[in-house]
């Protein structure tokens, strides 16, 4: 569980991202749910779009992927969202987080 502070943190880094994946009309998917999981392990931090056809609204979709991952949900504003899963691999981690 992360604190609010780190969740700033998160957030900052954030803007500058563009989304990789969508949401669209087929939803999550299973390949949708493991390209997000190889994604978060390479880069930690992600930015989601949620298109309007999609059928879900953005918290819902962010809610279920997180569920699924097994991943923080930073963020989930208007069609996008962001999330946070700190690398398995030591070596790969690029995130450093404030202390709590």
């Amino acid at each position: 569980m992360i604190t609010s502070k780190q969740r700033a943190y998160l957030r900052s880094l954030a803007n500058d991202i563009q989304p990789i994946f969508q949401v669209g009309k087929n939803g999550i998917e299973e390949n949708f749910i493991k390209q997000v999981k190889e994604a978060l392990e390479a880069r930690e931090l992600i930015k989601i779009k949620v298109l309007e056809n999609s059928g879900l609204d953005t918290r819902e979709a962010s809610d279920e992927i997180c569920r699924l991952v097994n991943c923080e949900g930073i963020q989930a504003t208007g069609r996008k969202m962001v999330l946070y899963k700190q690398s398995s691999d030591v070596k790969k981690r690029k995130i450093e987080l404030p202390k709590k």
